[in-house]
């Protein structure tokens, strides 16, 4: 059965993920490319100010794959491959779960498991370092980003699993709806210290002509010798929309994994019950 289980993850993982990549498409991709051109127009104005201070420029680096490529194939694909890593570690949690965190219909749990998926890998990492779409962060510190990132989704995960135990444990004493809450409370004030703790991503820029200062991550505007702006900074609405349409991705591919696992994790538990009873 676990078997079984574990296919139907995959299987609902690559169709979420194939989801996902469909609204990103048609919702994000458009400000990625926004992103773009405006990190190619920065570049040139760059190029300019430092031709006439009589600074050397190199020339630029040509991408390996076109952005057609990049996004459709690429972006496809990854998303795809991403999805089904997803939906084989759902399944996993889903079996550690059953029958170990109380009395729950399998479809109620599938919801459960895909809604604490969504908070720890997306949702809680997102408020402390939330995604940027291209020319927004130091490149210089792309490791430490993604590193501090890495670390956030750790301890956003294994902070809930400890949630989840606590609940458990006080369950029996206080009642499920106290037990709940002591528990949740605890998740937040955890993750809270973490937070408080790890740095922001804006404090590990060194490129002060571009960034401005070390308190942001998002380019201000460019300005040349005597101060006047030659270039504008970020958009702001590029920012946010990318960023909205990051988490709505997200959200997608969590609501996917949740909504058509729970009746296929159901079916197959109750056929599985059914062949048991038999025998």
């Amino acid at each position: 059965m676990e078997k079984k289980l574990l296919l139907q993850g995959v299987l609902v993982g690559a169709l979420a993920g194939l989801l996902a990549f469909v609204f990103a498409r048609i919702f994000a991709e458009p400000q990625i490319q926004a992103a773009i051109d405006y990190e190619t127009g920065r570049d040139a104005a760059q190029a300019t100010l430092d031709k006439a201070a009589g600074l050397p420029t190199g020339p630029a680096t040509p991408d390996i794959f076109s952005r057609t490529i990049q996004a459709n194939l690429g972006a496809g694909v990854g998303m795809i491959f991403f999805g089904v890593a997803v939906g084989a570690l759902f399944a996993v949690a889903y079996v550690v779960c059953l029958g170990r965190v109380g009395n729950l219909r399998p479809r109620t749990l599938a919801l459960l498991v895909a809604a604490g998926g969504l908070l720890t890998v997306n949702l809680v990492p997102f408020v402390k370092y939330p995604a940027n779409p291209p020319a927004i962060g130091n490149p210089d510190t792309i490791k430490d980003r993604g590193g501090l990132y890495l670390l956030m989704v750790f301890c956003s995960v294994l902070f809930l699993i400890a949630a989840v135990w606590l609940g458990q444990r006080l369950r029996e004493r206080f009642g499920n709806w106290n037990a709940s809450v002591v528990a949740g409370a605890t998740f937040v004030v955890a993750i809270g210290i973490v937070m408080a703790i790890l740095p922001s991503v804006g404090s590990l820029a060194v490129n002060e002509q571009q960034f401005g200062n070390h308190s942001t991550e998002t380019p201000l505007p460019l300005t040349n010798a005597s101060g006047a702006i030659v270039y504008p900074g970020f958009p702001a609405d590029v920012l946010f929309d990318f960023r909205l349409y990051s988490v709505a991705a997200q959200l997608i591919l969590w609501a996917t994994m949740g909504l058509v696992f729970a009746p296929l994790a159901e079916r197959l538990l109750a056929a599985h019950r059914g062949a048991v009873a038999v025998e």
